[in-house]
């Protein structure tokens, strides 16, 4: 059988041709909130965007309130939402915080609407700026983190939930209390390694 005539052709599954240059490797670029927390000197990480393409960070806990104070100076003026998810046996526990541009957003609209007082659309592509930042915890380590309470109220009813269904704490909050379940419930039932209770201990709970 005559030789190859394409190098390509005769190199081993997954190796370059002899004298080709390596292939490249892809590093994903940090996206406009990493490189401005960046060149403020927060330090973060970057993790992979979610299916929408927002921007997801981890920061440490004892940064997050440092971190969040900075962001909503620069706009991220609204806390979307705020929650907490369980990675499974073995693994971490995670409050995450969804920020929000808004009046970024209320100014487009404004824009759009001449003086008439009739409005424009804004274009389908039109989108909040958002940035989601995630705290993760040793679950059984100090499950402890600030509160954002004093930046966004709004994390008042949400921190006191994840504290309910998973139990992290969050230092500094006005209410530290229990939301959906009594006061002296056993255990966080949104944990995946949360054992329900019987009948009996049902009835002790109330």
């Amino acid at each position: 059988m005559p030789e190859p005539t394409n190098p390509a052709a005769a190199a081993p599954a997954g190796k370059a041709p002899a004298g080709s240059a390596p292939e490249a490797i892809t590093v994903a670029e940090p996206g406009p909130v990493s490189q401005w927390l960046t060149a403020q000197g927060f330090e973060h990480e970057r993790l992979k965007a979610d299916h929408l393409g927002v921007e997801t960070l981890a920061v440490e806990p004892l940064f997050l309130p440092v971190i969040a104070a900075a962001l909503k100076a620069s706009g991220f003026d609204y806390l979307q939402c705020q929650g907490g998810y369980d990675e499974g046996p073995g693994g971490r526990l995670v409050s995450f915080y969804q920020l929000v541009k808004l009046a970024a957003l209320a100014d487009q609209v404004a824009l759009a609407s001449d003086p008439a007082g009739t409005c424009k659309p804004l274009p389908a592509t039109a989108r909040p700026e958002q940035v989601r930042l995630k705290v993760f915890l040793e679950r059984d380590g100090d499950l402890t983190i600030p509160s954002l309470y004093g930046l966004f109220r709004g994390a008042d009813w949400q921190e006191r939930e994840t504290f309910d269904m998973y139990g992290i704490h969050y230092a500094g909050h006005p209410h530290p209390k229990r939301l959906l379940m009594p006061e002296d419930w056993k255990g966080y039932p949104l944990r995946k390694d949360y054992v329900q209770p019987d009948f009996y201990e049902l009835q002790d709970a109330y």
